[in-house]
C-alpha cells in the first residue's frame, strides 16, 4: 500500500488498484461487524457508501486515453484520486479504531465521533474534485458518485455541521495518520483480504433541468402554466462551495459541555432503514417493515424482490401508506420544535433573502370555497372548483392560502369526478398549486398521482394535457420521479405523445424527458413504446417535434435496453442526416446520441463509417457548438481507431 505521506503517484493502474484494495478492505471491515452499538450504524453506513465507489474505480482502471492531450490531462488530474485514496485510508483506520475503542477511556467516545465528522467531510470534498470527463467516467457512475457525496454531506451535518478547512485538516490528520496507525500494525494480513465484487445498484440519472417560470394573468385559461424543460449542453456538475474560516485548532476534549445545545434524539422507528433519515411518506411492504416510499421504490425498481431489512422475499410489491406512523412523526416534530417535512408557515412566505413577508389574500373567502368543493350540489361544486382554478392561477399568495385551507385532498378526490368540467378544473387547479414548491409535497402526500394518471388516460384532451403538465411539475423533485414512474404514468404519457394534440404532445414530451432522467424509468419508457413515437417525431415532414425527440433520445441512449431498441429502429441513418441538415442544436444532440450508441459497440461504429458520417462530423468540428465539437471529435477518434484496426 502506498505511503500516505509520499507525493502523488501517476494516474496509472497501480493507483487504481490501490483504490480498489482499500475500498475492499473498508467494505470487509464494516461488514464483519464487531462494533459497539454506539458506533455500529456509523460504521456500516460509511462502509456502504464507500462500497458504491467501486464502480468509479473500475471505470478509471479501464480508461484508455485517446490522445497525447488526454494522457497529459489524466496525469495532471491524478492528485484528485490521490486525495481520494488518502481519505479512504483514513476511513479504514477510523473503522479499525471504532472496532476496538474502549468506551470507558476518557474522551474516547468524543474523539471517535469527531473523527467520523472529519472523515465524511474529507471524503465528500475529495469526491467533489474528481475530473470525470478526463477519465471517461460514464454519466451513470457520475450520478452514483454524486449520490454518495450527497449522503456524506448530510452525514457531516448530522455529526455537528460543517467545520472550517483548517480545523478539519488539523483535527483529522494527526489522530488518523499517527495515533490510529498503531491499530493497523496489529492486524497482520490486513492488506491481503479483499472482496471479489460489489453488486450493482441502480442510480438516478441527473442533468441540469431548467423549468420555465409560470405565466401571469396573460397566460391562457386553457393552459395556466407553461412548463418547459431545456437540456443543458453539458453534463451536470456539482460545485463544492468551500468557505473555510481560519481559527484555533478544534479540540473536542476542551469543549465546554454546558455551552453545547441539547440535541434531540430522533426515535429509531421514525428513520427509514435505507436512507437513515426521518421519513416523510412512510409505507409498509409485504413483510410488514416500513420504509420511506421513494427509497423502497428505488430498491424494487433495481430488481430486488426481498425486504432490505429482513431479507425475506416480497410476495408482492404493493406499498401501503403508514398513516399512523406519519401522524406520529408530525406530532413528534411539532412537540420538539423540529421543522416538519411538509410544514407551512401560516400567513408567511419566505423571500430570497431568508426573511418572511405576510401573505395577502382573502383567507375567509378561500375557506368558504374549499368547503363548497365537498358540496353535494353539482353546480355548487363545479362553481367552487372553477373559482379555485382562477385564484390559483393569479398569485403565489393564493396558492399558499388555498393549500393551507385544506383544498388539495379535496381537489384530488374531484379528479375522479364523473363531471368532465369539474375534472378539468380540478387537475388544472392542482397544476397551478404545484408551482409553489411546498405544495408539491402536499400533493404527493395526498395520494394524487394515481388519480392524475387516471385523468391522463381517460380525461378530455384538455384535462390530459394539464395532467401531463402536472406530472412534469411534480417530477422536478427527484424522489417524485421514482414514485411517478412506478405509478403507470409513463405508458399514458407515451400514448399522449403519439396521439395527443400538438400542445398535449409537447406536455407529454416534457414530462417524459424529466421522468427519464431517473435511470429506473428508462426501461419503462422503452417498454411503453417511446422509441417508435420518437422516430415518428424525427421523420415528420413539419419537423415540429425534432428538438423534443432528440432531447429525450439523448437521455435514453446510454441505457442498454434503450440502445438496442434505438438501433433496431434504424435511427442511425436518420441521425446522420440530421448531422448534415439539422439546426445547430439538432446536430449537437444527434452527435451526442451517436457517440452513446457507438461507444464500445463495434457493429454500430462500423455502420456509422459505412454511412459516411465522417464528412458531416468533420464539418461539425469546425463550425458546431462547443458540445457538438467535443462529441464529433470523439466520434472521429473512434472511426480512426476502427480504420486502423481494419487496415
Amino acid at each position: 500500500m502506498a505511503d500516505p505521506t509520499s507525493p502523488p503517484p501517476p494516474m496509472d493502474g497501480e493507483l487504481a488498484e490501490n483504490l480498489d484494495l482499500v475500498i475492499s478492505d473498508v467494505v470487509r471491515i464494516s461488514s464483519n461487524g464487531g462494533f459497539t452499538d454506539l458506533f455500529k450504524k456509523d460504521c456500516t453506513d460509511l462502509g456502504r457508501r464507500i462500497s458504491l465507489l467501486s464502480h468509479l474505480v473500475e471505470e478509471i482502471r479501464d480508461y484508455t486515453p485517446h490522445s497525447s492531450e488526454s494522457v497529459a490531462a489524466a496525469s495532471s488530474s491524478s492528485s484528485s484520486f490521490f486525495d481520494l485514496f488518502l481519505s479512504l485510508q483514513d476511513s479504514r483506520r477510523l473503522l479499525l479504531a471504532a472496532s476496538s475503542f474502549d468506551p470507558n477511556e476518557d474522551g474516547a467516545t468524543k474523539r471517535i465521533a469527531f473523527q467520523f465528522q472529519c472523515v465524511t467531510w474529507k471524503l465528500e470534498k475529495a469526491l467533489a474534485n474528481i475530473p470525470y470527463e478526463q477519465f471517461g467516467v460514464s454519466e451513470e457512475v457520475q450520478e452514483q458518485v454524486e449520490l454518495v457525496r450527497t449522503q456524506l454531506k448530510r452525514a457531516t451535518e448530522r455529526y455537528g455541521g460543517p467545520l472550517s478547512c483548517s480545523k478539519i485538516s488539523r483535527a483529522a490528520s494527526q489522530p488518523l495518520l499517527n495515533e490510529l496507525e498503531m491499530l493497523q500494525s496489529g492486524n497482520k494480513g490486513f492488506d491481503c483480504l479483499h472482496l471479489g465484487s460489489i453488486g450493482n445498484i441502480d442510480q438516478e440519472f441527473k442533468r441540469k433541468v431548467k423549468n420555465g417560470r409560470p405565466g401571469n394573468s396573460s397566460t391562457s385559461d386553457s393552459h395556466e402554466v407553461s412548463l418547459r424543460v431545456e437540456v443543458s449542453s453539458t453534463s451536470a456538475s456539482v460545485c463544492a462551495s468551500n468557505t473555510a474560516e481560519e481559527g484555533d485548532e478544534y479540540s473536542v476534549e476542551n469543549q465546554d459541555e454546558s455551552s453545547k445545545p441539547e440535541s434531540v434524539s430522533i426515535p429509531e422507528d421514525f428513520l427509514c432503514p435505507i436512507s437513515l433519515e426521518i421519513m416523510r411518506d412512510p409505507v409498509i411492504v409485504a413483510t410488514g417493515q416500513t420504509y420511506e416510499r421513494s427509497y423502497i421504490q428505488r430498491w424494487i425498481d433495481s430488481g430486488n424482490m426481498t425486504c432490505p431489512k429482513t431479507q425475506q422475499k416480497l410476495v408482492h410489491n404493493t406499498l401501503t401508506p403508514n398513516y399512523v406512523l406519519r401522524s406520529l412523526i408530525y406530532q413528534w416534530c411539532s412537540k420538539n420544535n423540529i421543522e416538519q417535512p411538509t410544514a407551512l408557515m401560516t400567513g408567511k412566505i419566505k423571500k430570497s433573502d431568508g426573511s418572511f413577508r405576510d401573505v395577502s389574500g382573502d383567507i375567509a373567502a378561500i375557506q368558504v370555497l374549499v368547503r363548497k368543493l365537498s358540496s353535494r350540489l353539482v353546480d355548487e361544486r363545479r362553481g367552487a372548483v372553477a373559482e379555485i382554478r382562477s385564484l390559483s392561477k393569479r398569485s403565489t399568495d393564493n396558492r399558499i392560502l388555498i393549500a393551507e385551507a385544506g383544498a388539495i385532498p379535496v381537489l384530488v378526490n374531484l379528479l375522479t369526478n364523473d363531471d368532465a368540467l369539474t375534472q378539468e378544473n380540478a387537475v388544472t387547479s392542482i397544476l397551478n398549486l404545484s408551482i409553489y414548491e411546498n405544495n408539491k409535497e402536499l400533493i404527493m402526500l395526498a395520494g394524487a398521482i394515481p388519480s392524475i394518471v387516471q385523468v391522463l388516460r381517460n380525461g378530455s384532451m384538455e384535462a390530459r394535457e394539464n395532467a401531463a403538465a402536472t406530472l412534469f411539475s411534480l417530477s422536478l423533485a427527484d424522489e417524485n420521479k421514482i414514485i411517478i414512474g412506478a405509478s403507470g404514468a409513463i405508458p399514458a404519457l407515451v400514448n399522449l405523445l403519439q396521439n395527443g394534440s400538438p400542445r398535449g404532445k409537447k406536455d407529454a414530451a416534457t414530462a417524459l424527458f424529466n421522468l427519464c432522467i431517473y435511470q429506473g424509468n428508462k426501461g419503462r419508457a422503452v417498454r411503453a413504446g417511446i422509441i417508435a413515437a420518437l422516430m415518428k417525431m424525427l421523420t415528420e415532414s413539419d419537423g415540429a417535434m425534432v428538438d423534443e425527440a432528440l432531447t429525450i433520445l439523448s437521455v435514453l441512449a446510454g441505457h442498454q435496453e434503450a440502445k438496442l431498441v434505438i438501433v433496431r429502429a434504424c435511427t442511425i441513418p436518420v441521425l446522420i442526416d440530421l448531422l448534415r441538415t439539422g439546426l445547430p442544436r439538432n446536430k449537437e444532440n444527434a452527435a451526442a446520441i451517436l457517440l452513446a450508441l457507438c461507444k464500445r459497440d463495434m457493429e454500430n461504429l462500423t455502420s456509422l463509417s459505412r454511412l459516411g458520417a465522417a464528412i458531416p462530423l468533420t464539418e461539425i468540428t469546425k463550425s458546431g457548438t462547443e458540445r457538438a465539437k467535443r462529441k464529433a471529435t470523439s466520434l472521429l477518434e473512434l472511426l480512426k481507431k476502427l480504420q486502423q484496426q481494419q487496415n
